[in-house]
């Protein structure tokens, strides 16, 4: 039989009790005597018909009543006090999960960040880096920023941002380099994706370069290593603009290859929250501000 009205004051001295495993404990916590704590349970158990704790000598132990009653309990409570915790400032603040590619989190969103927070102040983003291997529900994402095709079962993928693929290297390595076959006197650094260098040089229109240099597993690990002169990195040159700008990073050819671009993903079966609607309307936005050619 379903029962409605059940004291508020009763349940929380049950969870506090059965959390501590000590009236004492848990009526310290809330403020309250030891009396009036051992009352409220009596009150909830007098209103469920059942025994909810057994009293020892020394201290008490949940019933198997009490044993399935509190965890649902406690989790319900915790779940009032992270939402009440969303109220600041007299607005309700909705958290965002989102993962995002490090390249794309390090060279062009965080930059950034500061402006989706101006510009949407409800919104409590959180945010969470990978290296393009994301499970967006065993990780708890509404949001992913990755590197493809835009081809990923079971998701639905908005496009963000296109890129230019193209060879970056040190200043000093690049004073060598005067044509595209004057790569092959250097080390060549590669991702997961094993083609890229392969494709470059076809749209060079060159033979293929033996690229056997270190394999990473992100660009900017690549880019890290292509900084420090270990050898020359095919990478996106939207995203270390700011490295090229302080010559950090030099591009020593023209040419680049596009190999896919970044992507917005998430789960076709969870609908569109306002706050991710929100970010991916703003991700949009700004990435076509940034992308506008100059009057």
């Amino acid at each position: 039989m379903l029962r409605s009205a059940l004291p508020l004051n009763a349940l929380r001295a049950f969870e506090a009790a059965a959390r501590h495993l000590n009236f004492t404990r848990a009526a310290l916590e809330l403020h309250i005597s030891q009396a009036a704590l051992s009352h409220q349970i009596r009150v909830l158990e007098s209103r469920l018909q059942v025994v909810l704790f057994h009293r020892l000598a020394r201290g008490v132990a949940l019933t198997d009543e009490g044993a399935a009653l509190y965890p649902m309990l406690n989790e319900s409570f915790d779940r009032i006090a992270a939402t009440l915790d969303r109220f600041t400032d007299g607005r309700y603040r909705e958290t965002l999960n989102v993962g995002v590619v490090g390249t794309f989190a390090i060279g062009w969103l965080l930059p950034r960040l500061a402006q989706f927070g101006a510009a949407h102040p409800a919104i409590d983003l959180r945010l969470q880096t990978h290296n393009n291997r994301v499970d967006l529900a065993g990780e708890g994402l509404e949001l992913a920023i990755r590197f493809g095709e835009g081809d990923w079962p079971g998701q639905h993928s908005t496009p963000v941002m296109a890129v230019r693929f193209a060879p970056l290297c040190a200043p000093a390595l690049a004073r060598t380099l005067h044509r595209p076959e004057d790569l092959a006197a250097h080390t060549l650094l590669r991702t997961y994706r094993q083609d890229e260098w392969s494709r470059w040089c076809a749209a060079a229109g060159i033979a293929p370069l033996d690229a056997r240099g270190p394999v990473f597993d992100t660009s900017l690990a690549m880019a890290a290593a292509a900084t420090a002169g270990a050898g020359v990195a095919l990478l996106p040159v939207e995203l270390f603009q700011q490295a090229l700008d302080s010559s950090q990073l030099v591009r020593p050819f023209d040419l680049h290859i596009a190999l896919g671009r970044y992507w917005l993903t998430r789960l076709r079966s969870r609908p569109e929250s306002p706050a991710a609607q929100q970010f991916r309307r703003w991700l949009e936005q700004r990435v076509a501000q940034d992308t506008a050619p100059a009057d």
